[in-house]
Order: C-alpha cells, then sequence, then structure tokens
C-alpha cells in the first residue's frame, strides 16, 4: 500500500506500557477442517448482548459464550457497516483496503476471505440484511451464493426472512466443508423490534432490536451445528455499535468513542477453550481466525493470544464535511482518540470515557507509531460517484448519506467531537435532500451552515435544492459561496453544470460538462447529464454512447433500456436496439409494453420466429395494434403460414389511416412468397 498522508502525534511523551509479545500459533483443527459460520450483528453495543449486557436477555449468545472464547475488549474498525465488514473479509484496516464510508466499493485488489475459502475447496455462501452491503459494494467475490435480497421498496430485510433463506441453503446435503456468513441488520435505527419484543422492551426498542436479532441467532447456529457434515465453527462478530446519545451521537458514524467501537465477538469451535479475554483485540482478526480454522494460515488467529496496539478510524466527518480525522488506539487498558489533539483515556477505571488524561499522558512508542504511521484517505474521485439517484435514496432510507465531493482542507477544521449539536441536524437534512423534500432541506442546511460556514457538502446541497425548486437567485449565490470554498473543485463546476442543464440557459452547461467528463470519465451525474443535453441538441448518436457508458457504471432501470432501444431504433441500430428492449422485458415481465418495436425489429433482421412470438404478444388494447396485425401478416406470409391468407384480410378490415395505405403498396399480400 502507497504511503498517504498520515496524523501528525505531538505534545504526547508519557509511557503508559510498553507493547508485548506474540504467543506461538494455534493449533491446526481437532478433526479435519470444520465447516464455518460467521454471523455479523449490525449496530450492536457490546453492552447490549451477552452475559454483561443490563435490560435485555440473549440467550442464544450467551449459550455460544459459555461454550467459546469471547472478548471483552473487541474493536471494530470503524464505525460503519461497509468498512467495517470490509475489514472483516480481508484482514485489513480502512486504511488498507481504502473503504472508509458506505456507498463505496471494495476494489479488486486485496484477496477476500471467500476467495481464499473457495480455492480450498470450501462451499461459501452469504445472506445479507441491508443494502448497505449489496454486490455492488464489492463483498460478492469469492461466494457461491450471495443472497442480498430485500423485501421489494425496503432497503434492509428483518432477521427471520434472512435466516429462512440461510435455513434453506443449509437444507442442501453436500459434504464439502461450508463457509456461510449471515448479516443481521435489525438493531438499526428506527427501532421496531417485532412481537414478542415490541411490547417487552416498548421503552427502549433497540433492545428489543437486539432481543430479536438473538433469537434468530439461536435458530441459525441450532440449524447449521446440526445440518454440517463433521466439526462446526461459529464466529459471533458486531459490526460496530451505537451512540445512544453518548458522548452526544444518536447513532454512530462520526466518533470513535466506546459506544460505536466496542462490539460483541466471540468463537466457538475446534481449539477454542470456554474462556472470556480482556486483551483488546480486532475484529478485522476474524480473517486470520476463518483461515487459521481452514487450515490455511494461523498468524493472527484469534485462537492464539496474539498482543497487539488495536487501530480505528472515523472518516466520514473528514471525507464528507471537512473536518479533522479521526484515529483511535488501543493498548492495554489505555485508549488514544487522535482528531487534531489527542484525548487519553484509561478504560479500566473511565469505561464511559469522561476524563480526559492526555494533559501530561505519556504513551508507549509502538502507540505513537501506530498512530504517526496511520495513513488518511486520499481526497481523489470517490467511488459514492458512481451509485445512481435508487441507490443514493436507499442508503438514506437507512441513514446513511455520504458526501460525493471531497472537501478541501482546513487549517482550523473543528474536530468532530466538538460539532456533535450538529449531527442529527445533518442527517435529517441529508436524508430530506436525498428523499428530494427540498423544501423542508433548505431551512435545515442553512442551520448547518450558520454553525459550520465552510461545509462544502451543506453548501452544495443547499444550491442543488433552491436549483431544483427553480430558485434561480438562492441557487446562484449559494453556487458562488461553495466556489469560494472550494474554488478548483471538480465537484461544483458538477453541480453548476447540472444547475444549468435544468434551466433555460441549459446551452451553458455543455462546455462544463464536456470537460467535467474529460478529466473524470467516471463521474456518473456529469455522464448522465451530458448525454441527455446531447440528445437535446439532436446528437443522438453521441448521447447513446455516453448512456452506453452510464450503465457500465451502474445497472439501467426498464425505463433507461427503453430510451436507448427506441433512440437506437430511430437511428436504425437494429442490434442494439433488440439487446435494450430484450432486457427491458426481462425487467418489466407482463408489465413490458414493446412487442410491437420488438416485432419490427425482428422482421428487419429476417429472425421471423422470433418477430411472430413478439407480434403475437401485442394485446388488441395496444393503440397501434392494426400496425402490429399488418406486421403479422407479413411474418406469417414469409413463414408460409396456412393461415396467412386470414391474417392479411384481418389486417386489412382493421386497418387505420396509418396501416391502409402499407396494406395496398405490400407486395407481399399480392403474390406467394416462398420464405
Amino acid at each position: 500500500m502507497a504511503r498517504l498522508p498520515t496524523l501528525a502525534l505531538a505534545g504526547v511523551t508519557l509511557v503508559l506500557g510498553a507493547c508485548g509479545g506474540t504467543r506461538g500459533p494455534a493449533s491446526s483443527p481437532e478433526s479435519g477442517r470444520p465447516s464455518i459460520l460467521l454471523v455479523t450483528l449490525d449496530t450492536t453495543r457490546a453492552d447490549a448482548i451477552g452475559p454483561d449486557a443490563r435490560e435485555v436477555s440473549t440467550p442464544a449468545f450467551n449459550a455460544l459464550a459459555e461454550r467459546g472464547r469471547r472478548f471483552r475488549q473487541a474493536y471494530a474498525t470503524a464505525p460503519e457497516t461497509l468498512p467495517s465488514h470490509s475489514s472483516m473479509m480481508t484482514g485489513l484496516y480502512p486504511a488498507g483496503h481504502a473503504v472508509h464510508e458506505n456507498g463505496r466499493r471494495l476494489s479488486g485488489d486485496p484477496p477476500v476471505l471467500a476467495e481464499r475459502l473457495r480455492q480450498a475447496g470450501y462451499r461459501t455462501a452469504a445472506f445479507v440484511s441491508s443494502f448497505v452491503l449489496a454486490r455492488r459494494f464489492g463483498l460478492a467475490r469469492g461466494f457461491d451464493v450471495y443472497d442480498d435480497e430485500q423485501p421489494k421498496g425496503f432497503a434492509e430485510r428483518a432477521a427471520g426472512p434472512t435466516t429462512d433463506a440461510a435455513l434453506a441453503h443449509l437444507a442442501r446435503d453436500e459434504a464439502r466443508p461450508l463457509f456461510l456468513w449471515v448479516h443481521y441488520f435489525d438493531p438499526h435505527h428506527p427501532y421496531a423490534p417485532p412481537e414478542p419484543f415490541r411490547g417487552r422492551y416498548a421503552r427502549k426498542p433497540y433492545l428489543g432490536e437486539v432481543a430479536a436479532m438473538d433469537d434468530q441467532l439461536g435458530r441459525l447456529v441450532q440449524a447449521f451445528e446440526r445440518r454440517v457434515a463433521g466439526a462446526a465453527a461459529v464466529v459471533v462478530a458486531g459490526d460496530h455499535g451505537e451512540g445512544l446519545g453518548d458522548h452526544g451521537e444518536s447513532q454512530h458514524g462520526n466518533l470513535l468513542y466506546q459506544s460505536t467501537m466496542l462490539v460483541p465477538l466471540l468463537l466457538v469451535g475446534p481449539g477454542v477453550a470456554p474462556s472470556v479475554s480482556d486483551e483488546p483485540v480486532s475484529t478485522r482478526r476474524v480473517f486470520d481466525t476463518v483461515l487459521d480454522w481452514a487450515g490455511l494460515e494461523s498468524a493472527h488467529s484469534l485462537r492464539g493470544a496474539e498482543v497487539e496496539v488495536v487501530l480505528g478510524e472515523a472518516m466520514k466527518p473528514f471525507l464528507s464535511y471537512g473536518w479533522r480525522p479521526q484515529v483511535m488506539a488501543v493498548e492495554g487498558r489505555h485508549k488514544v482518540i487522535l482528531a487534531g489533539r489527542p484525548e487519553v483515556y484509561d478504560l479500566g477505571s473511565d469505561p464511559a470515557e469522561t476524563r480526559d488524561l492526555a494533559a501530561g499522558a505519556k504513551l508507549s512508542e509502538a502507540m505513537r507509531a501506530a498512530l504517526r504511521d496511520y495513513p488518511l484517505p486520499s481526497r481523489g474521485p470517490v467511488a459514492a460517484a458512481t451509485l445512481g439517484e435508487e441507490e443514493r435514496r436507499k442508503l438514506a432510507s437507512l441513514g446513511y448519506v455520504s458526501a460525493g465531493a471531497p472537501p478541501p482542507v482546513r487549517k482550523d477544521a473543528p474536530r468532530p467531537a466538538d460539532m456533535s449539536h450538529l449531527f442529527d441536524l445533518m442527517e435529517k437534512a441529508s436524508g430530506l435532500f436525498v428523499a428530494e423534500e427540498y423544501a423542508a432541506a433548505i431551512p435545515l442546511f442553512r442551520k448547518i451552515l450558520a454553525g459550520d460556514p465552510w461545509n462544502l457538502d451543506a453548501e452544495l446541497r443547499l444550491a442543488t435544492a433552491h436549483s431544483a425548486l427553480g430558485h434561480e437567485g438562492e441557487a446562484a449565490a449559494a453556487f458562488a459561496r461553495a466556489g469560494k470554498i472550494a474554488p478548483d473543485s471538480p465537484d461544483v463546476r458538477t453541480y453548476l453544470a447540472l444547475h444549468h442543464a435544468r434551466g433555460k440557459q441549459w446551452e451553458r452547461a455543455v462546455p462544463l460538462l464536456e470537460r467535467i467528463v474529460a478529466e473524470t470519465p467516471d463521474r456518473l451525474p456529469a455522464l448522465e447529464a451530458l448525454a441527455a443535453l446531447r440528445e437535446r441538441q439532436g446528437r443522438i448518436a453521441e448521447g447513446i454512447v455516453l448512456r452506453q457508458k452510464v450503465y457500465t457504471l451502474r445497472d439501467p432501470s426498464p425505463a433507461e433500456l427503453l430510451r436507448v432501444g427506441q433512440l437506437a431504433m430511430g437511428l436504425g441500430r437494429t442490434a442494439l436496439a433488440l439487446e435494450s428492449y430484450e432486457k427491458a422485458r426481462a425487467a418489466q415481465g407482463p408489465a413490458f409494453a414493446h412487442d410491437l418495436e420488438l416485432g419490427a425489429l425482428y422482421l428487419a433482421e429476417r429472425r421471423f420466429e422470433e418477430a411472430r412470438a413478439a407480434l403475437d404478444r401485442v394485446p388488441p388494447s395496444h393503440p397501434a395494434h392494426p400496425m402490429a396485425l399488418f406486421k403479422r401478416a407479413q411474418v406469417s406470409v414469409l413463414l408460409g403460414e396456412p393461415d396467412r391468407a386470414r391474417r392479411i384480410q384481418l389486417a386489412r378490415e382493421r386497418a387505420d389511416a396509418t396501416t391502409r395505405p402499407l396494406i395496398e403498396r405490400e407486395r407481399l399480400f399480392r403474390e406467394p412468397v416462398t420464405p
């Protein structure tokens, strides 16, 4: 990994303790390679599940804890779902795999767990419960089955249906060992547990969500251990916690305190004796532990006793708002959060992190080096630019809205912990913006900018909201302010171009969009806008090329496929038109209403059998049914069908002003033709 800009750690020199060594590697599984179940619990605080939890009953997790090794000091690598899972699947911190926020994409460079296991002969299957982990974000590599389905119209699936899908897969009878990953999303805002947990935890619905998830965990583990052949191993790990108001954070993603970074983690399986560990560990070592059970590698496995400085990051405020980057380090009982200045906590005596000991504290050299050398993320173009509007809405419905504009570096950038009073306001404003409720979002963006005037994300969204509502003056003023915040930002140019594109002076957008696409060919909003403007200019062929580029970056909707089919048909590009219409038909099913176009295209290609099938699907209620009858009669003659005379007569009887002269001129209808 190339060295990127790193954090500076100054003014902290007192040694808290030296780093420990590493004990020998874990032993091999006792009897062959076990099947392995990995269960990840989304948004689950360490104090909300297990034997130490208060005010909630989690018998399934507790039963596993009695049989295996439970880690009281397990830390997520980041307080967001995709970065944390990317670490568990690669064994890397976010600085290594480069996924720092939700809505990004894991590159194909680092090998992922399922790839390694499949190469070693394992069957691999995953059942995930949220759009945040959909296959488009890069975690599906190596899985024979990757079930990321959510109920229609929703961006998440409850634990019950996810468990049902996983159990159906377990019913398959195969001798090869299985790696099964099941992800539960339930304890996620808004909290709405099913009965009977809704009633039991009416005052604390978050805990009700955890209890309901634990109930499904019990179903899953029991079925897994009963149905797989040979030995079985189980890992249960949280991906991050939930603020619930601690340190001013209601949910998660912005801060690095224990409420969102300390997570449940336990192992049950070969070579693991019942025990409780208080040594800090990172959930990224789930990767190494699974490889260890599979007999591939034992270094860094949690079945061993490696001592490490555990790291974590929260880069969303840095990448989205231009605030200070944040990195944490935990060693023994001590924790440092570095965000401009360090905070130091003794977790043994102060687990709630209320007493900052930084004013006179010293750190071990290992902790200092880990913090100093942790790379910051690049501020170049980010993968979120390839998400379409529907994908952005899905993320927003889950409370995850990341900026697409890398902000400028501010010398006086605020610390995220000092901006907690804006967190809820920013989440609400961003959610309204993505839902296109612009009038409601505008006053919220104004409040955000009153508290953080250099927030590029808020200024750009305010400008765009005014633009969408036709507030020309307010939009121009907001775009001007955004330009002062980031004079060289391609994102400011992109949003300004989109503003011009939707107005009367749309021609002003063309040179801006041309420059943006030349500089960053994968910038999806610019490509989409330039494609539409090329069509308005009558440059249809160029518009089609741009649309095809767009659809290599995201999946087209049926309506977009139909549009390409229509444009290609007009240009005489029959092959592309057929491909587009057929894809739309596959997506729409019975709702597809363009069989007449398909029939005409197949006829032009002299693919008469396919033309007949398409034209036979055109219903009598179709406004152009007379044309379908005319084309069908042509096909009938060309195929030499026995009833071709009747079809010609029917076309004549049902003819309209368009088809009547065509029928009269059609030579096929006047003399026999051999197909």
